[in-house]
């Protein structure tokens, strides 16, 4: 019973706690956002404003055009894409914000695979 009292304020702590969501500081600026692929890291940079996303990835620099379904939750579309699979829409869900970073997941419209990262703000 000792054990059940003690644990009660615990999990009644745990439980109010709430992942911080700034989304709006992260609707326009300059981000990075650095992944591994076979074991070499490898680092986006992409800029944000409203509903235009400009990213530069190893030299190429494309665009992909924003619609935000809610304060973290948008949906990214390559406006110029150059093959079936940059065809596909990509949804994005802001999780949780911290001052300068943000963590997300994302994946394929109408995919249930989600894949998760970390991004941070530069300007």
């Amino acid at each position: 019973m000792k054990k059940i009292v003690f644990l009660f304020p615990i999990l009644a702590l745990v439980s109010c706690y709430n992942a911080e969501h700034n989304c709006k500081d992260f609707k326009n600026g300059k981000f990075k956002f650095e992944f591994e692929v076979n074991g070499v890291k490898k680092t986006t940079i992409f800029e944000r404003k409203d509903s235009i996303e400009i990213e530069t990835f190893e030299g190429k620099t494309d665009t992909s055009t924003i619609r935000w379904v809610s304060d973290c939750e948008y949906v990214l579309q390559k406006k110029h894409p150059k093959n079936m699979a940059e065809e596909k829409a990509i949804s994005m869900k802001i999780l949780t914000t911290s001052k300068d970073s943000y963590t997300f997941e994302f994946g394929m419209v109408g995919s249930e695979e989600k894949q998760h990262g970390k991004v941070f703000k530069i300007e």
